[in-house]
């Protein structure tokens, strides 16, 4: 097994570096790297959102201007600071169950896996979580790029035990801070309800929504766990639902194991065709409220009607009781 992430036994946090612009920022603005990220400073109120835009036939829409998007926060419109619709890298995780229920699954889901580090930025970096009573770090390095290095992790299968599926998401959450880029994003694969964590759902809900993480969750319940307890499986369905929707992601659920490739190979495609927003927002109390965000997308001429997906809202920062 990989190391226990419950024990915080892991390698430190490395910094990441941000090239200096040609003139210095504001000082509320966020500095641009060479590669055209944002590193967002902590004591920046920026507020970035990943927005995936889609037609009626569920295909992105690429090539809409700032001039098409309006967010508001709390009912109030915002002016966006930063509009941009690139391939930006992302730090990403894959926690994978490893319950018992999961032994025969785990070969087609292991190769969904890799499809989907395969069919993502080749820049991006990340991380494997295996997971039941328990959730472990399986990669031998905090993030990779190396696809052998995630294969191995895969590879450590010890199907048994429960599912602690919060625990590790949350676990997983905390460990993606780690990760040099800006954008995050978790991807789930779990045949079950969970039923070993020590947090709730919305503890997990609220936890993803403080981290600016997108989660993208694959249900892969088979007929046999539908007719054995249909009642937990609708229950887990529910709770990846809302994982996912809180944070601007997908949930699917495929009819069988061997559909979750193709999946996979959607979900890189979705994460990598997406427009940037971000914006000061126009109520600056550091009073670590939960403020919603809604985001309309005025369509061109010509497009038909449009859907846009993003988070549901972020935790405003707290002010310290030193008054910063």
């Amino acid at each position: 097994m990989g190391v226990c992430l419950a024990t915080g036994a892991l390698a430190q946090q490395q910094q990441p570096q941000v090239s200096p612009s040609t003139q210095p920022p504001a000082p509320n603005a966020p500095q641009q790297s060479q590669q055209g990220s944002y590193k967002i400073q902590s004591q920046v109120s920026l507020v970035v959102l990943h927005a995936s835009v889609l037609n009626d036939r569920s295909v992105f829409v690429p090539g809409l201007k700032q001039e098409n998007f309006r967010v508001f926060e709390d009912k109030i419109e915002q002016k966006l600071s930063i509009f941009k619709q690139e391939d930006v890298p992302v730090s990403f995780g894959l926690v994978i169950d490893n319950s018992g229920s999961m032994r025969d699954k785990r070969p087609q889901v292991n190769a969904a896996a890799l499809t989907f580090v395969k069919t993502s930025n080749s820049q991006d970096e990340g991380f494997v979580v295996n997971f039941n009573d328990d959730y472990y770090l399986d990669t031998e390095h905090d993030f990779t790029s190396d696809l052998d290095e995630m294969k191995t992790a895969l590879e450590r299968i010890d199907a048994r035990g429960s599912t602690a599926l919060y625990d590790a998401v949350i676990g997983s959450l905390d460990h993606l801070k780690k990760g040099a880029r800006d954008k995050k994003v978790l991807l789930v694969v779990t045949d079950g309800e969970d039923n070993a964590s020590r947090h709730s759902l919305e503890n997990t809900v609220e936890q993803a929504q403080r981290n600016n993480a997108v989660i993208y969750a694959v249900g892969v319940f088979s007929d046999d766990d539908m007719r054995h307890d249909r009642r937990a499986m609708k229950k887990a369905r529910g709770a990846l639902s809302q994982l996912a929707n809180a944070t601007g992601g997908l949930a699917f659920f495929p009819e069988n194991a061997t559909d979750t490739e193709a999946i996979c190979t959607q979900i890189a495609h979705d994460i990598r065709n997406q427009y940037t927003l971000a914006y000061y927002p126009t109520n600056v109390a550091r009073d670590g409220s939960f403020r919603t965000v809604h985001v309309e997308v005025l369509p061109p001429g010509g497009t038909g009607k449009l859907s846009v997906r993003t988070r549901a809202g972020y935790y405003a920062p707290r002010a310290s009781a030193s008054g910063d």
